[in-house]
């Protein structure tokens, strides 16, 4: 039924085989061991860019962890909101959650397909009749497999076979003993290399992650009992499995190096080109900051012919106006008093005398004096005028003269 992911890990492993078995000889089990292990690194290799992606969105998600717990306090009551708004804000960072488990979820099939092939190399079928393929394998390749050991331990056999059927290990060409003096150093070091990837995995994380109970509580499966898990499952997988198990984690281990070092590489040149912007755009002492998000309004150019704009009047002009009208009206209140005192003088006259010239004449001297009075008057309104042209102001423009046409 899963032939589609057995064929393919066959045919790596067989070609591998080729390779190394044309070097070392094809019944040589360290040849076997070998094209186990490039097995596990021809995977490996084909899912780099998707393990480089998934340390990316990882390291994105870390950037905005605040805001998505801002949506989880806000939407707590309602899942279905909380996730829309979650993928929004994952869509709008360019993260993809799904891209992140793509390289364990593509190794969950290729240890499958192992297992399986590595159990079919056997003499045998499942009803007793004589095995000839092994998928990609020919007959001559399965027992050259069959004859190979590795330091003394059979590939395709594991300890407990023993334990469930006794002679098993003796029928296959080795021994308990010799399985377990191969196996042990293995499982120990499956265990120590499976830890070390969980720690340097938890020590990327953020303080705020490792607050998380739940975070918590994976980081202390991943550091002590998925180890402790290998150790103790490695008896009941077949030696070869064991080794891609080791090989996987050796590969895993160079890898985080490797990418979270180029990473971090990046990130520190991003963090000193954005010093250097930042200096770079700061004002000299003295000098008014620009914003570099705020344009320089430019001047607009004069277009030739247009309007001359006027200037507004000067405000000293305005006021020397206002004066020298205050003065005229002052002026001319006293011209029309002294106008009606000459009258009250000749009708002051009348009464006295009525024949009485000379009164009279007082009267018209009267009247001449206050004629006088309104020459002065005349005189204070016409200061006005000149001090509002002094001032460079004056509520009307000079008269144009009329050009005579020739």
């Amino acid at each position: 039924m899963l032939n589609f992911i057995y064929y393919p890990v066959s045919f790596i492993l067989w070609a591998w085989h080729k390779v190394f078995g044309a070097v070392l000889g094809a019944d040589n089990g360290i040849a076997w061991a070998l094209s186990v292990v490039f097995l596990v690194f021809t995977l490996r290799a084909i899912l780099y860019k998707p393990f480089v992606s998934q340390v990316r969105s990882m390291r994105k998600m870390q950037e905005f962890q605040p805001e998505i717990a801002k949506l989880r306090k806000k939407y707590g009551n309602d899942r279905q909101k909380q996730a829309e708004e979650m993928q929004k804000l994952q869509k709008e960072h360019g993260v993809n959650p799904l891209a992140g488990c793509l390289p364990v979820l593509v190794q969950v099939p290729v240890f499958i397909g192992l297992f399986q092939v590595l159990r079919n190399f056997t003499l045998y079928n499942g009803d007793g009749s004589l095995r000839t393929e092994n998928y990609f394998f020919g007959q001559e390749e399965v027992n050259s497999f069959l004859r190979a050991d590795f330091l003394g331990a059979k590939l395709g056999n594991w300890p407990l076979q023993e334990w469930n059927a006794p002679g098993t290990l003796e029928t296959a060409g080795t021994s308990l003993v010799q399985m377990l003096v191969v196996m042990i150093p293995l499982m120990i070091m499956a265990g120590i290399f499976t830890h070390i990837t969980a720690r340097h995995s938890v020590a990327r994380q953020t303080a705020a992650q490792g607050e998380n109970p739940q975070t918590a509580i994976m980081n202390k499966l991943m550091l002590y009992v998925f180890p402790i898990g290998v150790v103790v499952g490695a008896p009941f997988l077949p030696l070869a499995v064991l080794l891609y198990w080791v090989s996987n984690n050796l590969w895993t281990l160079g890898q985080q190096y490797v990418v979270y070092r180029r990473i971090d590489v990046e990130e520190t040149a991003k963090r000193e080109q954005a010093v250097v912007e930042r200096t770079a755009r700061a004002p000299k002492p003295g000098q008014k900051p620009v914003r570099p998000e705020t344009a320089a309004v430019e001047a607009p150019e004069k277009t030739p012919g247009a309007k001359p704009v006027l200037r507004k009047q000067a405000a000293a002009g305005k006021g020397g106006a206002a004066n020298g009208a205050t003065a005229g009206s002052s002026n001319g209140n006293g011209s029309a008093n002294g106008s009606a005192n000459g009258s009250s003088a000749t009708n002051g006259s009348s009464a006295a005398n009525g024949s009485s010239a000379a009164n009279g004449s007082s009267a018209a001297n009267g009247s001449t004096a206050n004629g006088s009075t309104a020459n002065g008057s005349t005189a204070g309104a016409s200061s006005p005028g000149a001090a509002a042209r002094r001032g460079g102001g004056g509520s009307r423009p000079p008269a144009r003269r009329n050009r005579k046409r020739r």
